[in-house]
């Protein structure tokens, strides 16, 4: 991680979050889990369960986790319980005759918000040609000290009355066809632009600003984060689970220990007060309880003492707790893992989407289906600011890895390679295909570049297809892209794109399609010919370097210590 060398206290100050930055917090920590409903009356369990999480540091850090798939509902339920611990409580619970009562106590537990409070705002994609979409989660970890437990946990008691912030923010996703998983961690103090957001409670209206990136929290709930990735990325995001850190603590006992390296003794504790306290000697160490809050709270003590290396730290963990859920079935006992239910439900906060327990059971069904050797954590690519004040995305890189996702790709780069066949020839004349063209610039942030639509379709008439019409309806796409129906168009689809110099992967067949569309995205808001970025020739099937990927089953993996926290 050569781009995270930083420069002492004064860079340590710099990289806070302001006047806070020099307080003596405490990290914080947040760890999050799903749960699966009980035999309800005339209900049959589906398959499947699910693990995420999320925790910071003098805020939170924070970290997930994938999951296997079951088989029928008791065996496989026992085989979920190894990949995630909530999903088979629920399950033992609910078998156990706890009923319906239950299930329902369980839904009352969790916390639900909107999904998004931006407006406009993204639209789904469209399934792939067999019915298939990928899915993202935003995984958020807030820093708030609204209770005794909270402040005990993460110090800082003149913040109890604060605005929480979201310091831990990961975005989990999964490919359409389930075969693996991707997970984005973005620093806390990246500056980016947040949307004009309107808090759901108060209906007070936040104006779009410029800010740290976890502050976007503050603007009325994690739908006003939520919005902010999608217009930072351009991804569409399903769902958001966003937890405290007060539940950490029994969730970690529960599991039983995670194993975690250091490559020295730490002792993440300085003068100042700055420090999680964790405090291990070189090895490898199981982890749990209020140790494992330490460890996803660790900024000081790990690499350069910045949120760098401690998502580092937190995709480690998150890791490793995957491997050990699913080789790891000692997580049997009913009441261990009723307390586990009641903890998890308890510090979720899920948007409307996600408002039962069977959703989030359902949920973890897809997500058990990714095998862990196909689990691929990363780090957005950044830089520093100009005066080394805040992180800011890195050109070229950060856009490649969001354009991954966008465009279903795993960021391990071991999707299989599609034999090289001919493309098809174009069946229908140029001047008798119907091409619809829309306008996709609707940016929150940017705002719509209007007529882009009418542009075009009158370069696309001036390139012999005349045929092609407009659709006045403006929608937001990060891409400009061409869908169609089925394979008899395909070669239509490719001679269009050749003509007007779009590269081969915008073009997608989609079940959902109705006709050949064009959307104009925004990667194309001026003129008529498509903008040609310096290394769009080369095709990018794989994270960049500099997002430092760690593999789902990186047992080697063993965080470096800073050699001014260690003893």
């Amino acid at each position: 991680m050569g781009q995270s060398s930083v420069r002492g206290d004064r860079s340590r100050r710099r990289r806070g979050r302001g006047p806070e930055a020099e307080e003596p917090v405490r990290d914080d920590g947040v760890y999050e889990d799903k749960g699966l409903p009980p035999d309800a009356p005339g209900w049959t369990p589906p398959e499947g369960g699910a693990v995420a999480s999320a925790d910071g540091d003098g805020d939170v850090p924070a970290e997930g986790g994938g999951h296997r798939k079951g088989g029928r509902p008791r065996r496989k339920g026992r085989k979920v319980l190894r990949w995630t611990a909530l999903t088979l409580a629920v399950l033992i619970v609910g078998g156990a005759g706890a009923g319906y009562w239950y299930y329902e106590h369980l839904n009352a537990n969790l916390r639900k918000a909107p999904r998004s409070l931006g407006g406009g705002g993204l639209q789904k994609p469209d399934p792939n040609a067999f019915g298939q979409s990928p899915l993202n989660i935003l995984l958020l970890g807030s820093d708030g000290r609204n209770s005794a437990k909270n402040i005990e946990l993460g110090g800082a008691r003149q913040d109890a009355d604060r605005k929480p912030l979201a310091d831990v923010q990961m975005l989990l996703h999964v490919s359409a066809d389930r075969s693996n998983m991707s997970v984005i961690s973005i620093p806390r103090d990246t500056r980016v632009t947040i949307p004009e957001c309107t808090d759901p409670k108060t209906r007070k209206v936040y104006p779009q600003t410029s800010g740290a990136i976890n502050q976007s929290l503050q603007h009325g709930g994690p739908g006003c984060t939520l919005a902010t990735w999608q217009e930072l990325t351009g991804i569409y995001i399903d769902h958001f689970m966003m937890v405290d850190f007060a539940g950490v603590v029994d969730m970690a006992d529960a599991i039983g220990g995670v194993p975690v390296c250091v490559d020295n003794n730490v002792y993440s504790h300085d003068s100042k007060g700055h420090g999680s306290g964790l405090k291990l000697t070189k090895g490898t160490h199981s982890v749990k309880g209020v140790q494992a809050l330490q460890w996803l709270r660790t900024r000081y003590g790990f690499e350069d003492n910045t949120d760098i290396g401690r998502a580092k730290a937190q995709h480690m963990y998150m890791n490793s707790m995957v491997r050990q859920l699913k080789q790891d079935a000692k997580l049997t006992n009913p009441g261990e893992l009723r307390d586990l239910a009641e903890a998890a439900t308890n510090a979720l906060t899920v948007d409307d989407g996600l408002d039962t327990v069977k959703k989030l059971y359902d949920l973890g069904g897809d997500l058990s289906r990714v095998p862990t050797k196909r689990i691929t954590m990363v780090t957005m690519p950044w830089q520093y600011s100009p005066d080394e004040s805040y992180v800011m995305p890195k050109p070229g890189d950060a856009e490649a890895t969001f354009g991954l996702l966008r465009n279903d790709t795993a960021l391990d780069g071991k999707d299989k390679k599609k034999k090289a066949t001919p493309a098809p020839k174009p069946s229908t004349p140029k001047d008798q295909l119907k091409v619809v063209v829309q306008n996709g610039t609707n940016s929150t942030v940017n705002g719509p570049v209007s007529g882009r639509a009418s542009v075009i379709q009158q370069q696309l008439s001036g390139l012999g297809y005349t045929a092609a019409g407009t659709d006045s309806a403006l929608t937001t796409q990060a891409d400009t892209t061409i869908t169609y129906r089925d394979k008899a168009q395909r070669g239509d689809a490719l001679a269009l794109a050749k003509a007007l110099g779009l590269p081969k992967d915008a073009v997608r067949e989609s079940s959902s399609a109705t006709g050949m569309r064009l959307v104009v995205g925004n990667d194309w808001r001026t003129g008529s010919a498509y903008p040609k970025e310096s290394g769009d020739e080369k095709s990018t099937d794989k994270a960049p370097d500099s997002a430092d990927a760690l593999n789902g089953e990186d047992t080697k993996a063993c965080m470096k210590v800073n050699p001014d926290y260690t003893f």
